[in-house]
């Protein structure tokens, strides 16, 4: 009887402690989030550009980016889905409670018709990549 019960203390103080630890490291997490970098967009994540006339050339946007963490923001890469749009962004790194710029510019030429594009950028704010879309329709000459 008398083993039984050390068995249960022993138990029940294994528990506890990994009960303890598990807290911790979550608490440790919370801490390292909330001194990153987090990456948000001002305003819309999605353009539209309506209707675009092909003879008026090259339509642009630009996103404004924000860093809402507590760490610099530093945009390390930006792509996009073809090679009729290009971009041009914030190399520095952003202070925390400041914005950068993603201007991305569709070339209309020879591309009547409706389209969706997507920009993906890739920072320190966050994992895998942050996502912006332009789209529209272009009317041919």
């Amino acid at each position: 009887m008398n083993m039984k019960r050390l068995l249960f203390a022993f138990t029940l103080m294994a528990l506890t402690a990994n009960l303890a630890s598990a807290q911790q490291n979550e608490a440790q997490q919370n801490e390292a989030q909330q001194n990153e970098a987090v990456i948000t967009v001002v305003g819309e994540t999605t353009h539209d550009f309506k209707t675009i006339k092909e003879a008026d050339g090259a339509a642009t946007h630009t996103f404004k980016i924000k860093n809402e963490g507590k760490a610099p923001l530093v945009i390390t890469k930006v792509t996009t889905s073809c090679g009729c749009t290009t971009r041009e962004y914030t190399k520095e790194p952003i202070a925390p409670g400041k914005t950068g710029e993603i201007k991305v510019t569709y070339d209309t030429a020879n591309r009547p018709g409706p389209f969706t594009r997507t920009i993906q950028v890739y920072s320190n704010g966050s994992s895998g990549s942050y996502i912006l879309t332009i789209k529209g329709t272009v009317e041919g000459k």
